[in-house]
């Protein structure tokens, strides 16, 4: 049977805001979903991976396939082409390896077909749902005189701009298959970087929140669904955290409490005394030590040293 992994993960307490470029008028929009029937903001599983691309640069000497450039604002390819992948003892990127690619090429002529060039992602990721309902909050600003010089038309007056801003947590989720993988030993510098999440989506230089786990919650199983995606929910607008449908779910046998590794129960009691009244005894106060045990069963059910 293969192994699989699955977490979800709910990031702490903050104010999200400016998270993309696009705008409304004058107004900084957050991007935003019909969710069990109310608007929640959301980010996108592409900005999550964009940060875990980040991370995983410094995980291998090689590093990764594609890196960001700041100065030049465009990625900086090593392989564009993917050759590595063209014989099974190819040297491959840890980012190619873990978060897949697509190299596609049109048809040169009417005659001919296209072709393409496909790795599906192993590390998927879920796109983060805020906790809490989106209540319309957004604030007004205005940029004081030739602060931003393409903006200011004529004179000197401050140029208005108005942001979307959701005080909220956000939850998102994570599944992945070692077996899948080019190198199993990379399944576990993945789940690290899940720690060590940091800018993601808008953190832009007016804005800042941090996406790193504040609870985490794996499922280590030979069980190839999930089951836990999207368990969290509040009863208290964002400060505490509750997971019926986990609990549920471990009440029903779903899910083998042995299976459940949970950190943040120091941000969490409630939800960790639960989780221990179902069974689940690989239970920590804080998300570090729930990642540290996660990756040391996984390499030792893979067999990789650390």
């Amino acid at each position: 049977m293969s192994l699989h992994i699955f977490a979800n993960i709910a990031t702490p307490y903050g104010t999200a805001a400016n998270n993309r470029a696009e705008t409304e008028g004058n107004i900084t929009t957050l991007q935003k979903i019909i969710w069990q029937g109310s608007p929640h903001t959301t980010v996108s599983a592409e900005a999550i991976r964009f940060a875990i691309r980040r991370l995983l640069a410094k995980v291998e000497p090689e590093g990764t396939n594609r890196r960001w450039n700041e100065e030049a604002r465009c990625n900086e390819w090593e392989d564009h082409q993917f050759k590595g992948w063209a014989s099974e003892n190819g040297t491959t990127f840890i980012d190619d390896d873990l978060l897949g690619f697509m190299s596609a090429e049109a048809a040169k002529d009417e005659n001919t077909a296209g072709s393409a060039n496909v790795r599906r992602a192993v590390l998927e990721v879920t796109r983060a749902v805020s906790l809490t309902p989106w209540p319309g909050d957004f604030t007004f600003n205005a940029a004081s005189p030739g602060a931003t010089p393409s903006a200011q038309k004529r004179g000197t007056n401050p140029v208005p701009y108005g942001t979307e801003v959701h005080a909220t947590r956000y939850q998102f989720g994570v599944a992945l298959t070692p077996e899948r993988l080019r190198r199993k030993d990379r399944a576990a510098k993945a789940i690290r970087t899940l720690a060590e999440l940091r800018t993601v989506a808008g953190n832009h230089a007016r804005f800042l929140y941090d996406f790193s786990p504040e609870v985490i919650v794996f499922r280590i199983t030979e069980d190839p669904a999930p089951r836990l995606l999207y368990c969290f929910e509040t009863p208290d607008n964002g400060k505490t955290l509750q997971a019926p449908s986990l609990v549920a779910r471990l009440q029903a046998s779903d899910i083998a409490p042995q299976e459940i590794i949970f950190g943040g129960a120091a941000c969490a009691e409630q939800l960790a005394q639960q989780l221990r009244n179902c069974g689940v005894e690989c239970i920590f106060d804080g998300v570090k030590q729930a990642v540290q045990e996660a990756c040391q069963r996984i390499n030792q059910h893979l067999g990789v040293k650390e």
